[in-house]
């Protein structure tokens, strides 16, 4: 009977498990940038109606928040997206599900900001820079070489965008990509294979909303 329950309990975790995680980014290394030969119009991100939640994972449990868009613009022809880039500021890094006045909270996003992790002192920024953008399967798809400490790779997600009133938005369908490929090492199983239970998952979940304007 133990057992049984045992196993109905792993099951369920299993399936719970499977079913909130997020599709990982189509990742490959970085892409050259097309050199756009049409005249376009610069959008300007509104930094402050822009941003990217993220979420972690580990066997006891998750953490999320944000981090900012300090700058950033895109650029249009024909009123579709044909470039763009933005910078990421990553000692903006917020933890959201413990309260702010908690020590915790301040505990978990300085170990974030430290080199175990994303190492905020050496790499303060991130960048974003779109590399292309095409219909698969009734779904958007943009891509862009994300830089992130000292490694560049070539991410491809899904997204959604309007243009009403000379206001560009863009938002991301949740999804992952893998730590481990831009070096951040802490906890990880892709670099330590004497952890037991005591790692990290690689995946991080993102989403990101951005809106801008017409300069």
């Amino acid at each position: 009977m133990k057992k049984s329950l045992l196993s109905i309990c792993i099951l369920a975790t299993l399936t719970f498990s499977c079913k909130d995680k997020a599709k990982e980014a189509e990742t490959k290394a970085a892409q050259e940038t097309k050199v756009v030969e049409i005249a376009t119009e610069k959008y300007t991100a509104n930094v402050a109606e822009s941003s990217i939640e993220w979420t972690g994972f580990k066997p006891t449990g998750k953490h999320n928040g944000t981090i900012s868009i300090t700058e950033g613009a895109f650029d249009v022809a024909d009123n579709k997206i044909v470039g763009g880039s933005f910078k990421i500021d990553m000692n903006s890094i917020v933890v959201l599900d413990i309260p702010a006045e908690e020590k915790g909270n301040a505990k978990l996003t300085g170990h974030l900001k430290s080199a175990d992790f994303f190492d905020t002192e050496t790499y303060p920024n991130a960048s974003f820079e779109i590399t292309g953008l095409e219909e698969a399967d009734g779904k958007t798809m943009l891509s862009g070489n994300l830089t992130l400490k000292d490694a560049t790779n070539n991410v491809t997600f899904p997204v959604s965008i309007s243009n009403e009133n000379g206001t560009l938005s863009l938002t991301s369908e949740t999804f992952t990509i893998d730590r481990s490929k831009w070096n951040v090492k802490y906890g990880s199983k892709s670099f330590f294979d004497d952890l037991g239970d005591k790692f990290i998952n690689d995946d991080i979940e993102l989403k990101i909303s951005v809106k801008a304007t017409k300069s």
